[in-house]
């Protein structure tokens, strides 16, 4: 079994840590930090609860200075990267506790903080901890990230669309940026051909968060960039494919998928009707093009998972996307899991599975997920 990410925190790396910080701070006393760290509660903590406690715990044995104690979280930094020490792969997680610290008690130092940052990114994101400064601070925020955007780190140029984006998974959302995105467009277009696809793959994220709630800035965003270069190509179609598992025309139009009138589907049908919780799903069909020339086709299914309360919710999942020859028939086979997942729960009972093409869904066949 895969070791669970909040260990990450363990008595390795603490150890490690106390013994740098006490050559930083020599009031910094181990044995209270760590008696506090491993409190009748720790077992029971996931990850980011270690991490609030972690913050919280490192700050009762500081100053209370905001400008003093970051001061020596950054001295700690240096002098961890100046003997280049590992505890683990997974460093850069397990120090999100310094961005953290920004966050907690830096929101009344806006200057201090926001130089802290640029230098705490580099050796673990703080693509959470700007986020209450940009609602707080938004303008002045903004203004910050966008000058980021041209810095010399990728880190930091990452941070400036990371930290941005206004439905981040696993952070706060910023509301003012899901009703209006524009402040974030130019930081995007700063970094769109970025040469690091690690700073790409955020641009197009961001935008991908942005098609949730304006759909029709990224349509314009993709007829804009398309075409320009090999990189803002795959920046603008990861950051459409929210909008084309929704079967946006548009935008289906835009990528080549073209009308499906001349392709049909034919012999679906449901190989496993009964699924068991832990099985899979397995179906068929045939596709066939009518039309003597290609077509160019994305191929997708939707999966109707049961809710709770008996309804049914859709989820989509992508086949191809290819050209299907003209006059030709292709024999397709397709499988789903049902094993037990986290982000998950399955309920019994009937659920349904659907073919799209091209955005546009054909047929729907139920079958029966059972214990």
């Amino acid at each position: 079994m895969a070791e669970l990410f909040k260990n990450i925190y363990n008595q390795t790396f603490f150890d490690v840590f106390t013994s740098f910080f006490e050559e930083v701070v020599p009031t910094f006393n181990t044995k209270e930090f760590l008696s506090e760290i491993f409190d009748d509660e720790w077992k029971n903590r996931e990850l980011k609860q270690r991490m609030r406690h972690t913050t919280n715990t490192l700050h009762r044995q500081l100053s209370g200075s905001f400008e003093k104690d970051i001061t020596d979280i950054l001295r700690f930094i240096e002098l961890w990267k100046d003997r280049e020490t590992k505890v683990s792969p997974n460093d850069g997680l397990a120090f999100m506790f310094l961005p953290d610290y920004i966050e907690q008690y830096g929101l009344e130092h806006y200057h201090i903080a926001m130089d802290a940052t640029e230098v705490i990114t580099i050796f673990s994101s703080c693509e959470f901890s700007i986020r209450p400064f940009i609602t707080k601070y938004p303008e002045k925020s903004m203004v910050q990230m966008l000058q980021w955007a041209s810095h010399s780190n990728l880190h930091v140029r990452r941070l400036a669309s990371e930290g941005s984006r206004p439905r981040l998974p696993w952070a706060m959302a910023i509301p003012q940026l899901k009703k209006d995105p524009m402040p974030i467009l130019p930081i995007l277009e700063a970094l769109k051909n970025d040469p690091s696809e690690y700073v790409r793959r955020s641009v197009a994220n961001n935008l991908n968060d942005i098609a949730k709630d304006n759909p029709e800035v990224v349509i314009k965003i993709a007829r804009q960039w398309k075409g320009k270069t090999r990189e803002t190509d795959w920046v603008v179609k990861h950051a459409c494919r929210t909008l084309l598992k929704q079967g946006n025309q548009e935008l289906m139009e835009l990528f080549g998928f073209g009308k499906v009138h001349k392709i049909t589907l034919s012999k679906f049908k449901i190989n496993t009707p009964l699924v068991k919780i832990g099985k899979h799903l397995r179906f068929s069909f045939d596709l066939t093009n009518t039309d003597d020339s290609a077509s160019k086709i994305r191929l997708e299914y939707g999966l109707y998972y049961q809710k709770a309360n008996g309804s049914l919710s859709k989820k989509v999942f992508k086949i191809s996307e290819k050209d299907y020859p003209g006059d030709s028939t292709s024999s397709i086979t397709r499988k789903q899991s049902f094993k037990i997942i986290t982000t998950r729960k399955f309920h019994v009972g009937k659920h349904q599975v659907s073919i799209i093409i091209n955005g546009k869904e054909f047929d729907k066949l139920d079958f029966e997920l059972v214990k």
